[in-house]
C-alpha cells in the first residue's frame, strides 16, 4: 500500500490550500505546502512532487508557473490548478496560463463547491477534475477523494474552470439582495438569470454548456450564493449595508476574486457583444457608477422577453 502513497507540493498556504492539503492527508500521501516564506525553494520543494497543485490567487498565477518553467520537474508530474479568476491584463483563465507556459505536463483544473473553512471541518462535500486527458484527472481524483470528499473527472477543463471563476461576480450581487432583504423569491430569479449569462461566457470560451449544470457550474454557484463563508457574498453584504467597497474589502479575510473578475468580464463581453445584465450590474455598482438601488431598479424593469 505505501508504493501507492505519492509526493503532492500545495503551492499556497491561505485557507483553500490548507483545505486541500488536508484532503491530501487524509489518504495518507506526502504533502508539503510551499509559500513565499518557505525556507525551501519552490524549485527544490517540486522536484520529487508526483503532483503540483496551485492554490495561489490568479494575480499570482503567472509568476508561479514562470519558477516552474526553470524548476526540474518529474516526467510524470500532473500539475493541478486550483485557482478561480481571470487575469487583467491578458484576460486568460489559469489553465490558459499554465499552459502557455507549461505545455508538456498534464493538467488537472480543480473546482466545485468547497467552502475551505467546512472541508477543514470534515464536513462532506464533492468536487470536479477536470483534464483533456483522461489518466491525469483518474490520477488526481485518487489523491484526493475520501469517505467525506466525493471527486468527479469531467473533459471540460475550462467550463469546470470557468463555472468557479464567474460565480464570484453573481456571489456579490447575490450578498447585496440579501444584504437588502429582498426576499427568497428574488434571490431565486437572480440566481437562475445569473446561470444564464455564466453559460453564455464559457460558451465563448470553449465551454460545453451542459458543464455549468453540474458541480463545478450550478453547484458551486449555490454554495457561494447561499453562504457567508463567501468572500464575494460578504462584499455584497457589505455594501448593501452601507459600507463602501473599500471597507467592505478591509473586512474580508483573503481575497474575493469577484471584483477583478468583474471587471475582466464587462472588457470580454463589451468586445465580444456577449449579454452579461446581473454582471454588468455588478461591474457598475462596484465602479460607483450606479447605486445598489439603481441597480435592483434596473434589472427588474428590464425589457420584457421570453425566458430564453
Amino acid at each position: 500500500m505505501k508504493s501507492d502513497l505519492k509526493n503532492v507540493t500545495i503551492i499556497g498556504s491561505g485557507a483553500w490550500g490548507s483545505a486541500l492539503a488536508t484532503l491530501v492527508q487524509t489518504n495518507q500521501h506526502h504533502v508539503q505546502i510551499w509559500s513565499r516564506q518557505s525556507q525551501l525553494s519552490l524549485a527544490e520543494m517540486v522536484s520529487n512532487s508526483d503532483a503540483i497543485v496551485s492554490a495561489v490567487s490568479i494575480k499570482g498565477v503567472r509568476a508561479i508557473a514562470e519558477k516552474l518553467q526553470t524548476a526540474k520537474l518529474q516526467p510524470h508530474t500532473v500539475l493541478v490548478s486550483a485557482t478561480k479568476g481571470l487575469e487583467p491584463v491578458t484576460r486568460q483563465t489559469p489553465s490558459q496560463i499554465w499552459r502557455s507556459l507549461i505545455p508538456d505536463h498534464p493538467l488537472v483544473v480543480l473546482s466545485g463547491p468547497n467552502l475551505s473553512k467546512e472541508i477543514m471541518m470534515g464536513q462532506p462535500a464533492a468536487t470536479v477534475v477536470a483534464s483533456t486527458e483522461a489518466s491525469a484527472a483518474q490520477f488526481i481524483q485518487n489523491i484526493f477523494a475520501s469517505r467525506n470528499f466525493r471527486v468527479y473527472t469531467n473533459s471540460d477543463p475550462i467550463g469546470v474552470e470557468l463555472g468557479g471563476t464567474l460565480k464570484n461576480v453573481i456571489a456579490i450581487a447575490v450578498g447585496a439582495c440579501d444584504g437588502l432583504n429582498l426576499g427568497t423569491n428574488a434571490k431565486s430569479a437572480l440566481i437562475t438569470r445569473s446561470l444564464i449569462e455564466i453559460i453564455r461566457v464559457g460558451v465563448y470560451f470553449g465551454a460545453q454548456p451542459e458543464t455549468f449544470w453540474g458541480l463545478s457550474g450550478l453547484g458551486d454557484l449555490l454554495a457561494t450564493c447561499n453562504s457567508n463563508l463567501s468572500r464575494n457574498y460578504q462584499v455584497g453584504y457589505a455594501i448593501a449595508q452601507g459600507l463602501s467597497l473599500e471597507e467592505a474589502i478591509a473586512n474580508v479575510q483573503g481575497t474575493a476574486e469577484g471584483v477583478n473578475t468583474a471587471n475582466v468580464l464587462i472588457e470580454i463581453s463589451d468586445r465580444e457583444k456577449i449579454s452579461v445584465p446581473v454582471s454588468r450590474y455588478v461591474y457598475r455598482l462596484l465602479k460607483g457608477e450606479i447605486t445598489l438601488q439603481q441597480a435592483v431598479e434596473g434589472l427588474m424593469e428590464r425589457d420584457l422577453k421570453p425566458e430564453n
